[in-house]
Parts: C-alpha cells; sequence; structure tokens
C-alpha cells in the first residue's frame, strides 16, 4: 500500500514537470541535473549497497543479535556517511565539472562560445541543490535496509511520498520567483532529500537503532560489505549505467529527446516500481535468511513465488503500455506546455522501454538470488556483457533511430541480462523454474493476447484522444485499462488459474 502512495505520487510530480517545463530546454536541463545524484544514488545507496549490505546484516542478527547489529550499523554509517560527505562536498563545489562530463556537448558549445541557450551554465546551477540528495538518499536508504530486515517494510516503502510531495509544492509555490521555473524543481529535489532523511530517524529511535556513526573502515564485516559493494557498484546498477548513457548521449540530439525519453521511462517505472521493486525489497532479506539457514528448498521456492507474481503483473503491463502508449500519455501529460506533437514522441519510446518491461522486472528478482548468496562476482559480469551490448545496439540503433534507439537498446541489453542471470542460477543448481511456473507462464500468454485483441478492436485513433477533453480522456482510459484487466483476469480463470497458484512452492 506504501510504495502503491509513492508511485502514484511519483506520477503526479511527473505531471506537475510535464505541465510547466514540458519538453523544452529548461525541461531537458533539469532531467539530466536530476538524472545525474539518482545515478550515484544507486551505486552508494539503493542499489550496490543494499545488495551487499542487506546479507551480511542478516546474518549478523540471525548468529550474533540485536548488539552486533547495533555496532555494524555505527559503522557502516560512519564510513559510508564519510565517503558520501566527501563526494557531495565536492560535487557541489565542483558543479561546473560534473555539468561538463555529464553535459559534454553544451560545455562545448558554450566553451567554444556558440549558442548554447545557457543549458551549460543552468546544468551546472542546478546541480548544486541536487547533488546534496545524493547524501540525504544514502543515509536514507541505510535507514531503510535496517528496519526491512526487522520487518518494517512500510516505513521505507513510504518515505519517497515526501519527495515527491516537496517537488510537487515547490513547482507550486517557489517557481514564480525564478526567471527559469524549472529551478523550483531542482530545489524540490534538495528539500524532498533532507525531510526524507528526518522522517525515518524516529523509526530507528523507536527501534533502539538510532546510533552515534563511527569509523570502522577495517571492521571484518564492513570490510566484507566494501568487498562486495565494491563490483556490485558496477553490477547492480547496470540499467542505471544504461539509463544515463541514454540521458547523455540523447542530450547531444534534438531538444526534447532527454524528456522523451524521461517520460516514457517514468511510466515504465511505475509498474517496475509498485511490482519489480517492491518484490526485490522483499525477496532479498528472505533470500538471505534462507541461505544463511541452508534451506535450498525453500530458497528456490522463494525465487519461483517471486517470478511468478512479476509475471502476473507484469505481462498485461507489457502488453497495455505498448497498446495503450499514446492514450496513457495524452491523459497524463497532454496540457501545459506538453504538445500534441511531444505526446507522438513519447509513445515511440514508451513501447521501445515497454518491450523490455518483463526483464527489467526478471532482473529484479533474478540478481538477489545471487547476492542473498553473497555471490557478486557473476552478476558483474553478465552487467558488464549487458552493459557493451547495450553501447554496442545505441551505435547501431541511434544512427537510424534517434533517440528511440536509446530505449530500444537498453530494453534488448536487459533481456540479455535477465536470461543470463537465469541460465547462470540454473548451471549452478540454484534455481530453475518450475513446471507449475512453466504451465502459469503459458496462461498468462494466453491471457494477454485476448487482452491485446480486446484492446486492439475497441480503442480509437489518437486523433480522437486529442479531440477530447482532460475529463473525457480520463474517463475513458480508465474504461478501456479496466476493459482489458476484465478480459486478462477472465480469460486466467477459465484457464484454470487460482489465487493457490501464486503461492511459494
Amino acid at each position: 500500500m506504501m510504495t502503491m502512495i509513492s508511485r502514484v505520487l511519483g506520477l503526479v510530480r511527473d505531471v506537475v514537470i510535464a505541465h510547466m517545463a514540458g519538453t523544452g530546454l529548461a525541461a531537458d536541463v533539469y532531467l539530466l541535473a536530476n538524472r545525474i545524484p539518482n545515478f550515484f544514488r544507486r551505486l552508494f545507496a539503493e542499489g550496490a549497497f543494499a545488495q551487499a549490505f542487506v546479507p551480511v546484516l542478516s546474518e549478523v542478527k540471525e548468529k550474533h543479535g540485536d548488539d552486533e547489529v547495533r555496532i555494524l550499523f555505527a559503522k557502516v554509517a560512519g564510513t559510508l556517511g564519510g565517503i558520501i560527505t566527501i563526494v557531495t562536498i565536492l560535487g557541489v563545489l565542483g558543479s561546473s565539472v560534473v555539468a561538463g562530463i555529464f553535459g559534454f556537448k553544451w560545455f562545448w558549445v558554450w566553451f567554444t562560445g556558440d549558442s548554447d541557450e545557457g543549458k551549460f551554465e543552468l546544468l551546472s546551477l542546478m546541480l548544486k541543490f541536487t547533488v546534496p540528495y545524493l547524501w540525504f538518499i544514502t543515509m536514507v536508504a541505510l535507514s531503510g535496509a535496517i528496519l526491512n530486515t526487522y520487518n518494517r517494510f512500510a516505513v521505507a516503502a513510504f518515505t519517497p511520498v515526501f519527495l515527491n510531495i516537496a517537488i510537487i509544492c515547490s513547482a507550486w509555490l517557489l517557481s514564480g520567483y525564478f526567471a527559469v521555473p524549472e529551478m523550483s524543481l531542482a530545489i524540490g529535489v534538495f528539500i524532498g532529500g533532507l525531510v526524507q532523511f528526518l522522517f525515518q530517524l524516529p523509526f530507528l529511535a523507536k527501534q533502539g537503532l538510532l546510533v552515534r556513526p563511527k569509523w570502522g573502515w577495517n571492521d571484518k564485516y564492513v570490510k566484507r560489505i566494501r568487498t562486495l559493494m565494491l563490483p556490485a557498484m558496477f553490477g547492480v546498477s547496470v540499467s542505471q549505467i544504461n539509463l544515463l548513457l541514454d540521458t547523455v548521449i540523447a542530450s547531444t540530439l534534438i531538444t526534447g529527446s532527454v524528456s522523451w525519453l524521461y517520460y516514457a521511462d517514468r511510466l515504465i517505472e511505475f509498474p517496475l516500481g509498485l511490482f519489480g521493486i517492491a518484490i526485490a525489497t522483499v525477496i532479498l532479506p528472505a533470500l538471505s535468511k534462507e541461505h544463511v539457514n541452508e534451506n535450498k528448498q525453500q530458497f528456490a521456492g522463494t525465487m519461483d513465488w517471486g517470478i511468478r507474481f512479476i509475471s502476473l503483473t507484469g505481462v498485461p503491463a507489457l502488453a497495455g503500455l505498448m497498446v495503450l502508449a499514446q492514450p496513457i500519455i495524452a491523459v497524463l501529460f497532454f496540457h501545459g506546455e506538453f504538445k500534441a506533437s511531444d505526446v507522438t514522441q513519447v509513445s515511440y519510446s514508451l513501447i521501445a522501454y515497454a518491450s523490455g518491461l518483463l526483464s527489467f522486472m526478471m532482473i529484479k528478482v533474478l540478481a538477489p538470488g545471487y547476492y542473498s548468496r553473497q555471490d557478486i562476482k557473476t552478476p558483474v559480469r553478465i552487467g558488464i556483457i549487458a552493459m557493451v551490448s547495450n553501447m554496442a545496439l545505441n551505435l547501431m540503433f541511434v544512427p537510424f533511430m534517434g533517440y528511440i534507439g536509446l530505449a530500444l537498446a537498453t530494453s534488448v541489453s536487459a533481456t540479455l541480462n535477465a536470461f543470463l542471470l537465469y541460465r547462470g542460477l540454473k548451471q549452478q543448481g540454484i534455481y530453475q523454474f518450475s513446471r507449475v511456473t512453466l504451465i502459469f507462464f503459458a496462461k498468462l500468454l494466453v491471457a494477454a493476447v485476448c487482452m491485446l485483441a480486446v484492446l486492439l478492436y475497441v480503442t480509437p485513433k489518437i486523433d480522437v484522444w486529442f479531440a477530447w477533453n482532460n475529463f473525457e480522456r480520463a474517463m475513458w482510459v480508465t474504461i478501456y485499462i479496466g476493459c482489458g484487466a476484465l478480459v486478462y483476469l477472465a480469460t486466467l480463470l477459465i484457464l484454470g488459474l487460482r489465487p493457490r497458484d501464486l503461492k511459494s512452492s
């Protein structure tokens, strides 16, 4: 429920951004300024760190109890916090250098004296507000991992709500005070990070875990986390590296490319975060505990449950987003500075991203199968293959397809990533799809085809959607989504699928 609230507000935030900024110059700059700290957040916080920290934390909790957990928490908070503090300060003071690296074309145009319409200078300024978000969210990720280990999932799931509220309120209350209204969005990122950090402190105190940070670089558990984290910084964040590279490449294309990719990515992130990341958050501590207790059968059963659950939601989400891409975009973003032409452009990248949605979700379940066993090398090797493949595909697709090629390359490389992760688990004798899961998946495909057929038949052309007002668009897209869901679920019931089929083996 908390994750649902967070994702819905995230969507509202993107609607506000689209209304205010559309897909223009300042929108591209803000979205890149926001993407950069979010990329490092994945490296230092939610991605690599969580995958390295949670298995070690689970082991300490199971074998040594709460007192050792507090000591470990203090040393990790002091060590990671110290490193991130230095990185954040350097990022703020050197925002122009960061802007020059990630917005190289904008820097070069500015440096050579040509007209870059102020993109480079605006990016440098925005980064001074968005980079500190890295420090806040790293501490939030650390405390959230601790709370999740103590089954306080709701706190960590609800925390992102405050970032969305802060950005929405900043856009509403502060935009009028700036010559470039999008500056209010960057300030909202800073405020949101601060509020998220403060929100979790009382819950840590209630759990008896609000400890004084200590430097613990040479602590045996911190060493192990470091050993696991350094390669994981690459392996677990491959999709984020690809997205960042896509954004940097898009900044060299026509104005609007960064924004068109962003809005499509956000629509993909809605089902991915609601189901894929939510399941991954729950499944990692469970798998870590089962590995420590050497319960191989339950480990495989938990993996199977995760695959079935994300397939149940991912298959229809993939199909629905591809068929209803333009109507959904029109309902959410077609107002203010967001034009009809933008609806069409975003729909192309959304369809390309949607083709890889199930693969994105699969990665979220398959990767913990390695990290819970403290096996970092295998997913890192797979991640390298996937990233290199993504860049090669970019070189192949972008000259002919532009920004759409970036989205399609990301989806194809994610599919390769998921396939190699699964193959590795199967070869190691850790997990393979059970017969029940394969039959389950076949039924989902049949139901999705039936849903697609109905939606293609009843959905009008986009010109009709543009002719309707906002209320009519929202009403009809809700009806079509509901109709598709009913056909999907009804087909599954006819095929004999029941709630018990979702239970762990």
